[in-house]
This record gives structure tokens, C-alpha cells and sequence, in this order.
């Protein structure tokens, strides 16, 4: 990375733009007949807490969870069995790609990009590893998402 190329986290907005993320993001689950179910009593408080902080730390910024929250092997833990479907998985990534519009996310192609670049690699894992008895790495650190084949656009 360049010395002067931006993370994800920091062009997107820091933590405050991931938070309002979240939290656009979850208010769409709660309403959706789809996803709701997966959170029987509605989204804590301390549930949205925890992902902000996986998102941030996913996107460049602290190391929080992996830090405070444990991890990766804490992350999957929570798919464990969950039997997520593939219409599950699909509703997740379209609800995502609408909050971040909803949160004010930039818009910019290559921002863009990388989002859903990990939007669709985090669901299509969370789905192997949510089937009943899948074999899974139950050991691998939080990953570090970049800019990819397009680098930030300033013009």
C-alpha cells in the first residue's frame, strides 16, 4: 500500500461511518421476514457493538476485535450451525449494500468495489461455516480487506 493511499476505514469514515452502518444495516434485518428470525428478541445493543467493531478492524481501522472480543474463532463461533440458507446469505448482502446507502457510505465505484468484494466473500464463508457439521478453520486471523484492483480515485 502506498504511503499515502487511504485504508477503507478512514475513506469510508472511521468508526462513526461503520457505526451508522451497522446499525442501518440491523434495523433492515429486524424488519426483514427473511433475516429476522436468525435474531429471535431483535439486535442487542452489544451485538451491533461487536460487529462495528469487526467491520472496522476488517476495513483497516483498530484491532478491537481481535483485541477485546476474541477474534476470528470468536467471530465463527457465532455461525456455527446456524444453517444459514442461501436466500439467507443473499438478503444479507443486498440489506448490506442498501445500508450503506442509508448510512451515507461513499459511493465511488472503487469504494464500492471493495465493499462488496467483501460483502460476498464474508457471506459465502459464513454460509459454508453455518451448515451442520461443516469442516471449518477454526483458526485464522480477522482479515485485513484493501482496495484491490482499483486504488482509491481522486481526481
Amino acid at each position: 500500500m502506498a504511503n499515502d493511499e487511504p485504508t477503507l476505514f478512514a475513506w469510508a469514515g472511521g468508526a462513526a461511518a461503520f457505526e451508522r452502518l451497522i446499525n442501518a444495516f440491523y434495523d433492515r434485518v429486524q424488519q426483514d421476514d427473511l433475516l429476522s428470525p436468525l435474531f429471535p428478541g431483535g439486535v442487542s445493543q452489544a451485538h451491533r457493538e461487536h460487529v462495528t467493531a469487526w467491520w472496522c478492524e476488517v476495513f483497516g481501522g483498530p484491532a478491537r476485535y481481535t483485541e477485546e472480543l476474541g477474534g476470528y474463532p470468536a467471530m465463527l463461533r457465532h455461525h456455527l450451525d446456524l444453517g444459514i440458507t442461501a436466500e439467507q446469505r443473499f438478503r444479507f448482502a443486498s440489506l448490506m449494500s442498501r445500508a450503506a446507502d442509508d448510512a451515507g457510505l461513499p459511493d465511488d465505484p472503487e469504494f464500492r468495489a471493495a465493499f462488496v468484494g467483501y460483502v460476498e466473500w464474508g457471506t459465502r464463508l459464513a454460509l459454508g461455516n453455518s451448515q451442520p457439521g461443516a469442516a471449518v478453520a477454526t483458526e485464522a486471523p480477522v482479515p485485513h480487506w484493501g482496495w484491490g484492483v482499483a486504488p482509491p480515485y481522486r481526481p
